[in-house]
């Protein structure tokens, strides 16, 4: 099958094997979305070496059980071990034996086909077109924000960044009643916003220790700034960016203001699922453009230019093994 591969940070198109299906469904991919995240693996944010990606939408091929067979999924992208303290404790997010999809140890689906276990499958319902399925796994980790924080209407609530993943937070935050505002970098971002119902701010009108709630969707040193120099004292600090190296802090103003910080990661398919089955979140506008996997090096290229929205990669593979 065809399929992208990276390793020590340079991205190849090659053709490898279908993966053995080893007890877990095996899924021919129709879309898989670009992320910050692959954009980052490319420059050593993680020694992986394999196929990367881990947004796709889908179709069973194979599965151990046939029900699932020619079902459209997507699915979670954390296979978790079932035994370990943390999967006990109901948090198979954080498995000690986890693998992650297209991010550690586990082939991803900028490919024809990947493998996922049955138990992360989640079924798309039949109104979702494919193009907005495949933003089930970014839209379910905003949505983590208002599992671990509870955000009132009424409240301030302040979002820095507004690239791929800020686009889905700043609309999911919209859900809340609560007063959210926006600091955006790119014309094209707040256009975007704006279509959804959602106000940007500028700059300088951010103010100092005034929000109840920021969250962190830049990536940057000095997004993360401007997000603590926002909060109030006692307010909630999310982050929902991972950083390349260290980031430098002054922790002491954490203390003075007893300042709570909320890491963020993957969150829930399901109420995902449930908003763009109704329509309450319409992620299709933030397609920038599609390409065939065999052209996914120039899609790169595309998704890394400054304010670039979801570029998409289109595998269309044909039956397993061809």
């Amino acid at each position: 099958m065809k399929a992208l591969w990276l390793e020590d940070g340079n991205l190849s198109v090659r053709e490898i094997d279908v993966p053995p299906a080893s007890g877990e469904a095996l899924v021919r991919v129709t879309l898989s979305g670009i992320c910050g995240t692959d954009l980052e693996l490319t420059r050593g944010y993680y020694p992986y070496a394999g196929v990367p990606g881990h947004e796709f939408v889908g179709e069973v091929a194979e599965a151990p059980d046939p029900e699932w067979v020619g079902e459209r999924v997507v699915a979670e992208i954390n296979d978790a071990c079932g035994t370990c303290a943390m999967c006990r404790r109901g948090h198979p997010t954080h498995c000690e034996r986890r693998t992650v999809l297209g991010i550690v140890a586990h082939d991803g689906a900028h490919a024809e086909y990947v493998r996922v276990p049955v138990a992360n499958l989640h079924r798309v319902p039949d109104g979702v077109p494919d193009e907005a399925a495949v933003f089930a796994e970014p839209l379910a980790a905003a949505l983590e924000i208002l599992e671990q924080v509870h955000i009132r209407p009424g409240d301030r609530v302040l979002l820095v960044g507004a690239g791929r993943l800020g686009q889905l937070v700043g609309r999911v935050l919209a859900l809340t009643g609560a007063h959210v505002r926006v600091l955006a970098r790119y014309e094209r971002q707040i256009e975007l916003l704006a279509l959804a119902g959602v106000e940007c701010v500028a700059e300088d009108e951010v103010g100092e220790r005034c929000w109840d709630v920021v969250v962190e969707a830049t990536g940057s040193p000095s997004g993360l700034h401007t997000a603590r120099a926002a909060l109030r004292p006692r307010g909630t600090l999310v982050l929902k960016s991972t950083y390349r190296g260290e980031v430098t802090l002054d922790l002491a103003p954490f203390v003075v203001d007893e300042i709570t910080v909320v890491g963020s990661r993957c969150g829930p398919f399901e109420p995902a699922l449930e908003l763009l089955a109704t329509g309450r979140i319409d992620p299709v506008p933030l397609i920038e453009t599609r390409y065939p996997l065999a052209r996914a090096l120039e899609a790169f290229e595309a998704a890394v230019r400054p304010g670039a929205m979801k570029v998409l990669l289109e595998p269309g593979g044909g039956p397993p093994g061809s």
